[in-house]
């Protein structure tokens, strides 16, 4: 299972700025994927989103004269790629491998039997039936995985390299030289059903999920790299850092040298699956920071405080323009 480093030793925070290898990796994710129609509109969607869950609430109403049945479908994050075992990326372990975020739909209160459909892929070419033919499960992310490819036979091994399908890696780690095989390929998992939208009556869909967050040990907000880095410049662009939040950060961080938090990142896709008539009838999005302490920071106007922890973004006839990264710092709390 690749490892999450969000649990780290926080007197290490104070010390620098956040490494590469001292940070995880988001997996950006969103909500339903509907077969396009034009007799089906969006009335509402109100959506809930903390760093440790996603909830979302649709009302769809069918404004055709005709019952329509359509095929609905909630497309997992890609999982995978060439560097993959590299890079830290932080995946909700336990359950269902296939369902890594714990993916829930109710219809109308009543829980959804959904199929589920998987795919292995390595520069847009299909590889599932390669794998398949040689045993070897889709989900890259499971323990045993390296081991699994490891056992392959020597003409096989020679083959996933040149198709891209898993790489070698050679080490010692103090038993002398090894050599590993790491899978390479992408996996493209998406849960889905067929859905009757009886015509001239709504129906309420809500789903919840646990995201899968990026994290790090530090952060790179008011640190001495907070200047013109490109690190620097993309995390501000990407969460539309302001003055007011640097001010923040640097009111707690005083005099120390490097600002005493540490980062949690959730990414939702908001631009994908309108495949609806119209607009969003009535858009409401709600972020949770967790903690009355904790800063956070996403690109949005009109954003109101609702609670200690809360805030709250409402649209009308709205169609989504970019996708929501949301950067959420924690404070560093001393061991005691």
């Amino acid at each position: 299972m690749k490892r999450i480093l969000l649990a780290v030793a926080a007197v290490a925070l104070l010390a620098g700025p956040a490494a590469a290898n001292d940070s995880t990796a988001e997996l950006a994710a969103g909500g339903l994927v509907l077969t396009r129609t034009d007799a089906i509109i969006m009335k509402s969607e109100d959506l809930y989103i903390s760093a440790d869950a996603v909830r979302v609430r649709y009302v769809f109403l069918n404004t055709s004269g005709n019952d329509v049945t359509t095929r609905v479908a909630f497309p997992m994050p890609d999982i995978g790629g060439p560097d993959f075992f590299f890079h830290d990326t932080n995946i909700p372990g336990g359950g269902d491998p296939a369902n890594l975020l714990a993916f829930r739909t109710l219809i109308d209160g009543k829980p959804v039997k959904m199929a589920v459909e998987q795919k292995a892929f390595v520069e847009g070419r299909e590889v599932t039936a390669w794998l398949a033919q040689r045993g070897i499960p889709l989900t890259l992310h499971v323990d045993g995985m390296v081991a699994r490819l490891d056992a392959l036979s020597a003409p096989d091994k020679a083959e996933a390299e040149r198709l891209g399908i898993a790489v070698p890696e050679a080490y010692d780690a103090g038993k002398g030289w090894e050599k590993h095989w790491n899978p390479a390929w992408t996996l493209k998992t998406a849960f889905h059903w067929e859905q009757v939208f009886p015509a001239g009556r709504e129906i309420v869909v809500e789903h919840s999920y646990k995201p899968a967050t990026g994290g790090s040990v530090g952060t790179i907000v008011g640190s001495p790299l907070a200047t013109t880095s490109p690190e620097w410049v993309e995390t501000r662009d990407r969460h539309c850092i302001d003055d007011a939040f640097l001010a923040a950060v640097k009111k707690r961080q005083g005099k120390a040298e490097y600002p005493p938090f540490w980062e949690r990142r959730v990414a939702y896709i908001l631009k994908t699956g309108g495949n609806w008539a119209g607009p969003i009838g009535d858009f409401r999005l709600v972020v949770d920071k967790g903690a009355t302490e904790n800063l956070v920071s996403f690109c949005a106007t009109g954003v109101k405080k609702i609670g200690p922890t809360q805030f709250e973004v409402r649209r009308q006839n709205w169609k989504p323009d970019r996708d929501l990264n949301i950067l959420i710092l924690l404070p560093v709390k001393p061991y005691e």
